[in-house]
């Protein structure tokens, strides 16, 4: 069961941690009066991902902070099979120069569904971004972690008809988990950013790769 467990949930995982649909931002770009930012963005990895999202900056007066909500989904006939959505917060923590980090952390829901079996999961990703911010341009890596915590399984009638002893419900395993790593860069007109991010992940045993190991996003933020 262990074993059946953690091969559903990295394929659960796979096709979406590689959209890493979180917003991303030009601090050095970021005025105080931009308190919403809307974005969208596509990406590929066993098709196109899309995604949308809000973002608030809120006035904390220590660190600027972001809170935002995300959702993105698998391009296809079916549209509402795959979905994952995302609310949390972005802080830039530490400010030097031209240099920036930021830290982000967020709750995940995730729905995944094939002729076998339908989940739903709740999860975590928490991640690091540290760059060079200008007015005008951004380069940064970043490096995360996104985890399964929680994940209901209901098998469909096929899958039963094989494996009548399977049992439905909510699990939690302490599999399931994926590690992230990238560069990210955008430039800056106004107030609109264009952002470019891609990289590679692995999962948590740092054993396991996904089939494809890669993603790549294209996107746009408008602040006003």
């Amino acid at each position: 069961m262990k074993t059946y467990i953690k091969s559903i949930l990295l394929s659960l995982l796979t096709p979406f941690v590689s959209t890493l649909d979180a917003q991303t931002l030009n601090w050095a770009n970021l005025q105080e009066e931009n308190r919403h930012i809307i974005h969208a963005q596509f990406g590929m990895e066993y098709g196109a991902v899309f995604g949308i999202g809000y973002g608030y900056q809120m006035n904390t007066g220590l660190f600027p902070m972001v809170a935002s909500m995300e959702y993105s989904f698998p391009s296809g006939k079916n549209l509402l099979d795959d979905l994952k959505s995302k609310i949390g917060v972005q802080i830039r923590l530490v400010q030097y120069r031209h240099f920036r980090f930021s830290a982000k952390l967020q709750g995940v829901f995730r729905r995944h569904e094939t002729g076998l079996v339908r989940l739903l999961n709740f999860g975590s990703d928490f991640s690091g971004i540290l760059g060079i911010y200008r007015p005008k341009w951004f380069f940064a890596g970043e490096f995360g972690f996104d985890k399964a915590i929680v994940s209901h399984f209901k098998h469909s009638k096929a899958y039963r008809d094989q494996h009548p002893q399977v049992v439905d419900g909510w699990y939690e395993p302490a599999t399931g988990g994926n590690f992230y790593y990238g560069v990210q860069t955008g430039f800056s007109i106004k107030n609109q950013d264009i952002f470019l991010k891609g990289g590679k992940m692995f999962a948590q045993d740092f054993k396991t790769k996904p089939l494809l190991p890669f993603y790549g996003q294209l996107g746009v933020n408008l602040k006003f």
